[in-house]
């Protein structure tokens, strides 16, 4: 297809503008200028047509702004229309006393028509058509086009901050909020247009009524002084030209009036007016079955016609039973459809290269036994996942990613694997039918059982037959089914590795999610003083040591105040722990008490003397001997163990400065167990000290 050149396409658009200009001047020119019969004929013929294509479009537009250009159109049409009837007017009084087509063969056949020779007959359709065009169409139109108007004015605030709030939140690109904004635009602008247009209307079914009546009263008086004709005579033939010119431009004004208010009344509703329309009432089959019997009830009764109401009645009833069909026939088309698309999209993700290298964030595999057992329940094992992670959502401050459950012929029948970004961070091998009872120090059951390890903190345990699970209530032990096994330790997992899963959209995502004042406090230090990976990095710090960052604007707030003297990631989050400490230490204690185990004077001293400064005072370097640290880890792992065997939740208290070599050194032996300085116990806190490692 050849494209049309600028200068050419310039040249058209200018065409087009000089003869709407000409259309507009010619007719203001039939205001002053006497026309012919014929090319009455002819303007008539064209507002004919006008109105019923206006009709037309807004039968078949999508929405009410498809059609903006409405109410110019309208009042080009009505225009129009006044221009007719003055020139026909001046047909009337002029040439009226020739006969029945003085003002042209439309307006003499229209009278023909419609009055069947008998003016009265004329007056009163007139009258009819009049009162239907002002009365009902035009007063309802009018009407809901200043309601909504109106409404449409009151919600251009919230619509603008829908705009707003999408763009900002990433919803949208700038450019669909132009589109959006400059639609809305349009949308006020048209029911405003369209609250005034309606009132051409209005003022052209009066004009129609104080033409006629001119028409009427001044041919009579001309045909009787100037022509010459009887009383009776001149009322004849003056009102049935008169009337018949009525009802030629009534009519074309009672169509343009109905497609206004077909246009303001679609409101919300899509597509065109029809399928609109006929698909929202065939959408309740049983209101056309009620209707049928309704019908055919009346067909019935004495003195009512058979024919018209049976007839009805029978077309609605088979219309009432054929819907359903449809409806279903296309509903399995539809989903053959979906089946087919999904079925292909499924083919092409097994055949791309590239769906391979994706790995799942979390994904538990399960071996063939173990899956045939846990996956018959589907619908727990979804509604527990969705569980936990809601769980993690409230305790650690973001969504952690979806867990992907798949069974693998990699893995032992009765095991699973829990993987963390396809990497294999755990495993365990279960026994089919068999409950965990966690014994911990207490004896064992007296029922037969195999001694084993809990395998989300490696408790000791006991695996026994299900068939004992009423002897194990018997003696108050809690038994612990295959799913919340499972469970758990994919729990533990997630929780170990939390910063893993943070990743960099999701840190975002959290930003996006903030108020506005604090997303300006990102744009703030961001990237001036710390990058956005930097954040990242701080708050993967601080979900390593299992620090929720649901408070993420108390976080921000303490990573402005530092990051302009500090940026290392370790020393931002320091000061970060040390701001957010009432909720570090609310979520470590234990009804308002918090304990704890200290490091003792020796190892105190011995962590100091191993930091090494520069000129500046700020550590450099961690020395401690090798030796110096085995021995450390020996007394730390004895004196954590002991209190763990009693049954203490506590932390261990170090100083600012060491703690995270420290931290360092125990992970290693307890990921678990939390290392607090002593400038993050907040106050208030009180404090149970559990010993000391020295």
């Amino acid at each position: 297809m050849t494209a049309i050149p600028k200068p050419a396409r310039k040249e058209r658009q200018s065409s087009r503008d000089i003869g709407f200009a000409l259309g507009i001047i010619i007719i203001l020119s039939i205001f002053f200028l006497p026309i012919p019969a014929f090319l009455i004929d002819l303007g008539l013929a064209f507002s004919i047509a006008l109105s019923v294509l206006i009709l037309m479009v807004a039968l078949w537009i999508e929405k009410p702004l498809d059609f903006s250009a409405f109410p110019t159109v309208l009042l080009v049409a009505t225009l129009l229309r006044l221009a007719l009837n003055i020139a026909t007017t001046r047909v009337i009084l002029a040439h009226g006393a020739e006969g029945e087509t003085a003002a042209g063969y439309i307006i003499g056949g229209f009278s023909r028509l419609v009055m069947s020779g008998d003016f009265v007959i004329g007056l009163i359709v007139f009258a009819i058509l009049l009162t239907i065009n002002f009365v009902v169409i035009t007063k309802g139109a009018t009407r809901i086009a200043e309601v909504g108007a109106r409404f449409t004015l009151d919600a251009i605030p919230g619509k603008q901050m829908a705009i707003d709030a999408d763009l900002s939140s990433g919803l949208i690109n700038d450019k669909e909020a132009q589109r959006r904004r400059r639609e809305l635009e349009e949308e006020s602008s048209f029911f405003g247009s369209m609250d005034g247009a309606s009132k051409f209307v209005r003022g052209d079914a009066v004009a129609g009524l104080i033409i006629l009546a001119v028409n009427v009263f001044g041919g009579i008086i001309i045909g009787v002084t100037r022509h010459g004709l009887e009383l009776s005579k001149a009322a004849d033939v003056f009102a049935k030209l008169s009337v018949g010119d009525g009802l030629v431009s009534q009519i074309p004004a009672l169509i343009v009036s109905l497609g206004a208010a077909l246009l303001v009344s679609k409101g919300g509703t899509r597509g065109s007016a029809d399928k609109a329309v006929l698909d929202q009432l065939s959408n309740f089959p049983r209101a056309l079955f009620v209707a049928a019997l309704l019908l055919l009830l009346l067909a019935f009764v004495p003195g009512l016609p058979f024919f018209p109401f049976a007839l009805l009645g029978g077309t609605m009833l088979f219309v009432a039973y054929t819907i359903p069909k449809r409806l279903s026939a296309l509903k399995a088309v539809e989903a053959a459809k979906a089946a087919e698309l999904a079925r292909t999209a499924s083919v092409e993700a097994k055949d791309s290269v590239k769906d391979i290298l994706k790995t799942a964030e979390i994904e538990l595999c399960l071996g063939k036994q173990l899956a045939a057992r846990m996956l018959v329940s589907r619908d727990e094992l979804g509604g527990r996942v969705v569980k936990m992670r809601r769980k993690f959502a409230r305790q650690y401050g973001f969504v952690v990613p979806d867990i992907k459950v798949s069974e693998s012929l990699d893995v032992p029948p009765k095991a699973y694997q829990i993987r963390i970004h396809g990497t294999v961070v755990t495993s365990y091998e279960m026994r089919i039918g068999e409950v965990l009872v966690i014994t911990g120090d207490r004896n064992k059951p007296d029922v037969p059982c195999t001694e084993a390890r809990e395998p989300a903190f490696g408790m000791k345990a006991v695996w026994v037959a299900e068939a004992f699970a009423g002897e194990l209530r018997r003696q108050n032990l809690q038994a612990v089914d295959t799913l919340s096994v499972v469970l758990t330790h994919v729990s533990e997992v997630i929780r170990n590795n939390l910063s893993q899963l943070l990743s960099y959209k999701d840190m975002r995502a959290l930003i996006d999610r903030l108020e506005p004042e604090y997303k300006k406090l990102v744009d703030d230090i961001c990237p001036s003083q710390i990058s956005y990976s930097g954040l990242q990095a701080v708050l993967k710090l601080l979900l390593a040591e299992r620090v929720s960052i649901r408070n993420l604007h108390l976080i921000l707030e303490a990573i402005a105040e530092i990051v302009p003297h500090a940026r290392r990631s370790e020393q931002v989050v320091e000061h970060v722990r040390m701001r957010i400490a009432q909720q570090i230490c609310g979520d470590l204690s234990d009804n308002g008490s918090l304990k704890v185990l200290r490091l003792g004077n020796r190892w105190d001293l011995a962590f100091h003397q191993s930091l090494k400064r520069d000129g500046k005072g700020d550590i450099v370097e961690f020395e401690l001997d090798p030796r110096m640290v085995e021995q450390f880890g020996a007394e730390a792992s004895n004196a954590i163990r002991d209190r763990m065997d009693q049954g203490h939740s506590f932390v261990l208290i170090a100083a600012p400065e060491v703690r995270t070599y420290v931290r360092m050194i125990v992970e290693r032996m307890f990921a678990t167990l939390p290392v607090l300085s002593h400038l993050e116990i907040a106050r208030g806190v009180e404090m149970k000290a559990l010993g000391s490692i020295s």
